[in-house]
């Protein structure tokens, strides 16, 4: 593997880690909000 291939590899596992890494935090601050929501409507 030439360093330029190894490059290119560690680049594409960088997007998609950061990919991951936004897709995880939205999915966290789903949850919160729903939460949050059922929590208001516990004590209306």
């Amino acid at each position: 593997m030439t360093p330029e291939d190894e490059q290119l590899l560690r680049a594409r596992q960088k997007s998609r880690s950061l990919v991951m890494a936004v897709i995880l935090g939205a999915l966290v601050v789903l949850f919160f909000a729903i939460t949050i929501a059922k929590i208001q409507a516990g004590h209306a």
